[in-house]
């Protein structure tokens, strides 16, 4: 499959997520309420929701996207883009925009790693609650497998074996890629937006990931890493 692919027909995407509110108290009592009842799993012994806040940003209905960063291969060179800020409806819309105007049509695609349990539903749901119409090649409802442009890094590393979880960080280590985590790690994003209020390094982060994610399908297809030279930031 992948050999019928050609790398210029790949948008590779990676988000970066945290709460709605920084804190559980700034909840509305409603959303309280509620995250009472999603958080019961996350919940160890003498443990109460608010002391699992920090993790909410997992999930679409109660956290927020900061960044996405989208990136192409273009010959040799490795074009990549951030879209971020505190303004999700924003960033969402530029994205959505991008995506429109050069990644649309039957023979484009998306990749992320884990993006199909991830990236890619966590995008449509916060679309549609921000009221934006979800881009074709985002949109999964009623198409048929095969219709579906997603790919998946963690996916194919699987190779059926459904139950098995590798990480980004693991894998660039095992092809020798260099590691996306050298500055902070997911864990670490909720304080670095809420408390460091330092989106910046979180976008530096989220656009390692992007790399990462480009240098891991070009070794899954055996071909020769994008050199540090040839990666491009666009304005």
């Amino acid at each position: 499959m992948l050999k019928t692919i050609k790398n210029n027909q790949i948008l590779f995407i990676d988000i970066e997520t945290v709460p709605q509110y920084q804190n559980y108290e700034q909840l509305p009592e409603k959303f309280q309420k509620l995250w009472d009842k999603k958080s019961a799993y996350l919940i160890k012994e003498n443990e109460t929701p608010d002391a699992v806040w920090n993790k909410s940003g997992i999930f679409a209905e109660f956290g927020k996207i900061i960044c996405i960063s989208a990136g192409f291969i273009q010959k040799d060179k490795f074009r990549i883009k951030s879209f971020y800020g505190d303004d999700e409806f924003e960033l969402l819309t530029n994205f959505k925009n991008l995506i429109e105007k050069s990644f649309s049509g039957n023979d484009k695609y998306l990749c992320a790693h884990n993006g199909k349990e991830f990236d890619y539903p966590y995008i449509a749901r916060r679309m549609l609650i921000n009221k934006i119409e979800i881009p074709e090649i985002l949109n999964s409802a009623g198409k048929k497998p095969w219709e579906i442009k997603h790919l998946d890094t963690l996916e194919l590393w699987k190779f059926g074996d459904y139950k098995h979880y590798t990480s980004l960080e693991l894998l660039t280590e095992i092809f020798d890629i260099p590691t996306p985590k050298d500055d902070i790690d997911g864990s670490m994003v909720n304080k670095v937006y809420w408390i460091d209020k330092d989106l910046k390094r979180i976008v530096n982060y989220c656009e390692k990931d992007v790399v990462a994610v480009a240098q891991l399908f070009l070794r899954y297809k055996n071909q020769n890493l994008i050199q540090d030279e040839n990666i491009i930031n666009v304005d």
